[in-house]
């Protein structure tokens, strides 16, 4: 069952509301932005929507690759779902904010802004006293040294009040870098501090600390890190296992939602960072992941839930729907019209613009998720070429900082960025407008 989420669905969070599961992940500079997922047995998800789908939501403008949205968090409370999230360079708004919803479906809310809330990674917990606390990371003196602090957090006014308390600094192994994704639970009446160190490469990990009360002091578990894959070399299926995120099932199960890659072809993994899903036990007061394995597998035993399946999502796009399909993203907010699927009915038109993939720009682009290691995509290009204008293109990116290669035919240029797959096909009849383009 694992990857529950192929494909680029980084930094899961999730949370459950009676037999529903609710999962968001990160979209760095993509738009909409935090895809919100459903289940109901953690094996089967649907996409539900985005969180942040308006563009007076999400102020993209100007941010840089690999920027914009990190790590959001979702929790639910006395029947509000909250989303808390950062946004990473942004040239309009910046910082960590909130945004609320009563269907988790939307829509949700605009973001409320916090600068009182500095750092990266928050997290929202709700205690048993109807007390809520905000935790989050900062970085301290050199790179990559962060502290994990706490303030509680009012949840009516969504702003944080009284004083701060800092739970967790330097992280659990001696020099360690980039203690961060901290989330708290509560756990047979002791407070339960996960996180993220190493970094999101191949030295990430799971580490666990633990206090008697919400404020502290606490203890790093003598067990840390409590999942790792870097012991296990560059060559493994699953690498860079980390930044997780626990969760009860109705039945009394624990699962943690993290993400992993899947390298392929070398230590190389265009597919991004994935969503799984791992069983997690508890031994003296301390989770276990994986037990019996200490490790990430592609399968296991289901949780004791009803099967719950949904549809499975069409495998081709034909544009014959009144609104873009949600697996569609954008590159950055877009300010202005570059789309329409109701100018030609039965067809995606794209209005071409001078705006380049490769500029902090939103180009006229649209693009979706690879899945796969191995695959076929294939479209059809109608255009009427003019060496006054940017031609269209057909491109498989992992990052858009730089394009590494291409793949030309008569009237079409393809940009090849970071892909491993072969352009399979690019050919134009004599005298038409289509382009039949593929790759597998």
């Amino acid at each position: 069952m694992n990857p529950v989420l192929p494909g680029s669905h980084p930094d899961p969070s999730v949370c459950r509301v009676g037999p529903d599961h609710y999962l968001v992940t990160s979209t760095f500079e993509y738009f909409p932005g935090l895809p919100i997922f459903h289940s109901r047995d953690l094996v089967h998800w649907r996409l539900l929507g985005h969180v942040l789908d308006r563009p007076s939501q999400l102020p993209l403008q100007g941010v840089r690759a690999s920027g914009g949205l990190y790590a959001p968090t979702i929790r639910h409370h006395d029947g509000v779902f909250y989303v808390v999230c950062t946004l990473v360079g942004g040239q309009r708004e910046s910082g960590n904010f909130v945004v609320t919803a009563t269907d988790p479906a939307g829509e949700w809310s605009e973001p409320r802004w916090l600068p009182e809330a500095d750092g990266f990674d928050p997290s929202l917990f709700f205690d048993d006293d109807g007390r809520a606390w905000w935790t989050a990371t900062r970085e301290v003196r050199s790179p990559g040294q962060t502290e994990v602090w706490l303030r509680e957090f009012d949840p009516v006014r969504l702003k944080l009040v009284g004083e701060e308390h800092v739970l967790w600094r330097r992280g659990a192994m001696h020099n360690a870098v980039w203690l961060e994704a901290p989330h708290l639970y509560k756990v047979d009446g002791r407070y339960v501090l996960l996180c993220a160190e190493g970094g999101t490469d191949f030295e990430h990990s799971v580490v666990v600390a633990f206090s008697d009360e919400v404020t502290g002091p606490y203890r790093g578990s003598p067990l840390n890190p409590v999942l790792t894959h870097r012991h296990l070399g560059r060559d493994h299926p699953i690498a860079a296992t980390g930044h997780a995120d626990l969760v009860c099932t109705q039945n009394g199960q624990w699962y943690a939602a993290l993400l992993a890659t899947r390298p392929y072809g070398g230590y190389y993994y265009n597919l991004g960072r994935e969503t799984f899903i791992v069983p997690v036990s508890w031994e003296n007061g301390g989770p276990v992941f994986s037990p019996g394995t200490g490790r990430v597998e592609t399968s296991y035993p289901a949780p004791d839930l009803p099967e719950h399946p949904w549809p499975v999502p069409a495998q081709t796009d034909g544009f014959d729907s009144a609104k873009l399909d949600p697996a569609w993203l954008s590159l950055r907010t877009p300010e202005e019209p570059f789309w329409s699927l109701t100018e030609r009915p039965g067809h995606l038109r794209l209005r071409v613009r001078p705006e380049s993939i490769t500029d902090p720009v939103t180009p006229s682009l649209v693009v979706r998720r690879q899945q796969h290691q191995n695959f076929h995509a294939s479209c059809v290009l109608e255009f009427t070429p003019s060496s006054r204008v940017r031609p269209p293109a057909w491109c498989c990116c992992r990052t858009t900082t730089t394009t590494s290669g291409c793949c030309s035919a008569p009237g079409v240029r393809l940009p090849w960025c970071g892909g491993s797959a072969d352009v399979t096909s690019c050919s134009r009849r004599p005298r038409s407008r289509t382009v039949r383009c593929g790759w597998g």
